[in-house]
């Protein structure tokens, strides 16, 4: 299916930096911290949300997003494994990427609230996704020229991903947004549920700020300007009403989440638990 002449259109990425590069001007244990720290809060965005579209696998409503959803999935834990294997290399100590995967307990996790939430109906897992990925998109474009060439180099193939994610995603935005009147219903409900958990996106703090200055993360008001942007020419073709949340949900980037992460890890890391250091 191709994409309506209204969807939003990502940019091509800019060139990354020079092989070599390293990143920014902080202290070398303290930029090793706030990395770690940046690396764990993709890291679990990206797992989570993996995991709740790998739900669906065996369950959508057609073949096609039988496909496309554990497809995406797949790509978002692809995402996970880069972070979690370069924080391992950071934190040394025989760390490796399933330890942060299924050693940690809940309040170790610092993804946003939304990606935990329970899917819900179609148009709620599709609205998520757009969501994310209308986020994501710019971030790993910005990312492809800056001063970390680990996760430069990653962006490349980020944004790739990312594109037909919006694509695909704001494609099923239109299609039920201006559609039946039962589609759109379920797409505004959608709409009321996800809003309020979108301004954790942006949320910057100490480690945020740190890391923008010294050239290893984006700025993120040039991120949402990028983001108000998909979505706003989106929303249009869907006929769905301006995004304009009253307040934001927060807490996830700080280990406080919601009781929906514990019965999502006790089904992700059930084998972990009940055989650990298995092998097969």
């Amino acid at each position: 299916m191709s994409a309506p002449d209204h969807a939003a259109q990502p940019q091509d990425p800019a060139p990354g930096p020079a092989s070599g590069q390293v990143p920014g001007d902080l202290p070398g244990r303290a930029q090793q911290d706030d990395l770690l720290a940046l690396l764990m809060r993709i890291g679990d965005d990206h797992l989570i949300l993996g995991h709740r579209l790998s739900e669906w696998c065996g369950h959508a409503p057609m073949l096609e997003e039988d496909l496309a959803l554990p497809n995406m999935a797949l790509d978002l834990l692809g995402t996970a494994r880069m972070c979690y294997g370069y924080a391992a290399e950071i934190e040394g100590g025989g760390k490796t990427e399933d330890d942060y995967a299924f050693l940690r307990d809940g309040t170790a996790f610092r993804h946003i609230l939304m990606v935990e939430q329970p899917n819900g109906d179609f148009a709620y897992t599709i609205l998520r996704q757009f969501f994310f990925a209308a986020f994501m998109h710019p971030f790993w474009q910005e990312m492809t020229g800056l001063a970390d060439p680990r996760l430069a180099a990653h962006a490349q193939k980020a944004v790739k991903e990312l594109a037909y994610h919006i694509r695909h995603s704001g494609e099923w935005v239109i299609r039920l947004g201006d559609g039946t009147p039962e589609s759109t219903r379920r797409m505004g409900e959608a709409l009321d549920a996800l809003s309020p958990y979108v301004g954790e996106l942006f949320e910057t703090d100490s480690i945020s700020i740190a890391l923008t200055t010294a050239g290893v993360l984006p700025d993120m008001e040039v991120v949402q300007r990028q983001f108000d942007a998909t979505v706003a020419q989106t929303f249009r073709a869907a006929t769905l009403p301006d995004y304009a949340p009253e307040f934001a949900h927060s807490g996830g980037r700080r280990g406080r989440h919601t009781e929906h992460l514990g019965h999502l890890l006790a089904e992700l890391q059930f084998m972990q638990r009940a055989y650990p250091g298995q092998s097969w």
